[in-house]
């Protein structure tokens, strides 16, 4: 997309306040699920506040998808990312990548270098990830029959486990909405997982041969 476009522009207004908003849904979510003895009150009003907030990135993603142009199907492929985060708005702190554009383009700062974006994208990722994650996956398990989920640290500990592809296999899954949770987990482990070493083994490979260079011919 081009800087001046419309949608561009509406990128580069809205990315900060909907980061925001999505980390007040994050915020909202851990709340009905670990404070167990909140009065029903405040349960309700984390519900709407969830609510609302969903609309809001709905209403985005239209507003996204007009400015495109682009016909529904293509949009949907094309922007992968925010059709899943429409879907499933716990994930919505993922899009860091547009969040740091959007404060480099308003500071007017030099940007990071690749490999270092990705590291810190895969790294604050990978923690978002794994909260939401813990999140999810103790919420489905807790009180279940058979679980050896039964606390919110043995879910952290499960999500790492999950996340960085280890799996002990201490502490597993045994509800389907938990397995659900935990194909995500490890997809998006191999994924951040892959990331990290490609960018960090092109950074090595870069260096070496800028040493390599520099070294003097042998006579």
């Amino acid at each position: 997309m081009d800087d001046d476009s419309p949608y561009a522009r509406w990128e580069q207004r809205t990315e900060i306040p909907l980061f925001l908003a999505s980390l007040v849904f994050l915020a909202a979510y851990a709340a009905r699920v670990l404070a167990e003895s909140m009065p029903s009150f405040w349960k309700d009003v984390c519900w709407f506040t969830m609510l609302a907030l969903w609309m809001l990135f709905a209403a985005d993603y239209v507003v996204r998808w007009r400015l495109s142009g682009q016909r529904f199907p293509h949009f949907a492929r094309t922007h992968f990312l925010h059709t899943v985060v429409v879907v499933l708005p716990l994930l919505r702190p993922l899009r860091i990548v547009p969040l740091y554009d959007a404060i480099q383009h308003r500071q007017g700062e030099p940007r990071l270098s690749l490999h270092a974006r990705v590291i810190s994208y895969a790294s604050l990722s990978t923690l978002l990830l794994g909260f939401a994650g813990a999140l999810a996956v103790y919420q489905q398990e807790r009180g279940a029959p058979d679980t050896t989920m039964h606390s919110f640290g043995d879910a952290v500990w499960w999500a790492a486990a999950t996340i960085s592809t280890v799996g002990y296999g201490d502490i597993t899954p045994v509800t389907r909405g938990g397995r659900t949770v935990a194909i995500g987990m490890m997809a998006g482990g191999l994924a951040l997982l892959g990331a990290v070493t490609g960018s960090f083994s092109s950074w090595l490979l870069q260096i070496f041969s800028r040493e390599s260079d520099k070294k003097p011919p042998e006579s």
